[in-house]
């Protein structure tokens, strides 16, 4: 620091950082974990992706290859697994990947071959981070469903809107009958044509 100025060094202002940094401490709990041969950075409500399980939709799984544990300033490194410790997930869907084109080609040989593939992945949501056996599950509260607050306004609409579905209605069932004298007049009038013209035929034959 100058004097003079009251200016600050780079190394300084770096060290006050560090200082500054090292102040400030993480309560949040993570782990990392391993989950059919990959490893994850496990947090409660964090949701993953991972390979396949041969689990259930909804049901609830644990994982015991921890491999680090850290609580604020306690950090648990497994050698090569913390002993003792599980994270809990529950399986939320099983889905697919995005689809991968593999092509493989010979030149000169008139070898060409076209894949696509869509690798299998289970969709998990941790629920706890802590030792085998005093984990607490915490349980989501159940949304209630709302029921719908029918205004008067509304209520006046649906009344006018089944009056006018009642109008057509009765329109409709008139029209029919109408339509339905019509084609049986139409038809006595035909069988009225017949009957003279049969006559006719008749005195011809005599």
């Amino acid at each position: 620091m100058n004097k003079s100025t009251g200016a600050i060094s780079k190394s300084q202002e770096a060290v006050f950082r560090c200082a500054s940094w090292s102040n400030i401490k993480t309560t949040e709990m993570y782990a990392i974990v391993e989950i059919a041969g990959q490893q994850f950075k496990a947090e409660e409500g964090k949701t993953i992706f991972v390979h396949r399980l041969e689990a259930d939709k909804d049901s609830f799984v644990e994982f015991d290859k921890v491999l680090l544990v850290e609580e604020g300033d306690n950090v648990l490194v497994g050698e090569p697994v913390v002993p003792g410790y599980v994270v809990e997930g529950k399986v939320l869907d099983h889905v697919k990947g995005d689809k991968v084109i593999v092509f493989k080609k010979k030149r000169k040989k008139g070898y060409r071959v076209k894949n696509g593939h869509r690798q299998l992945f289970s969709q998990l949501e941790i629920t706890a981070i802590g030792e085998k056996g005093k984990i607490v599950r915490k349980e989501t509260p159940k949304k209630e469903a709302k029921k719908p607050v029918v205004q008067e306004d509304s209520a006046e609409a649906v009344k006018e809107v089944k009056a006018t579905e009642k109008k057509t209605a009765a329109k409709k069932t008139v029209k029919k009958e109408t339509t339905a004298v019509s084609t049986k007049k139409a038809a006595e009038k035909k069988e009225a044509e017949k009957k003279p013209a049969a006559k006719k035929a008749s005195k011809k034959k005599e």
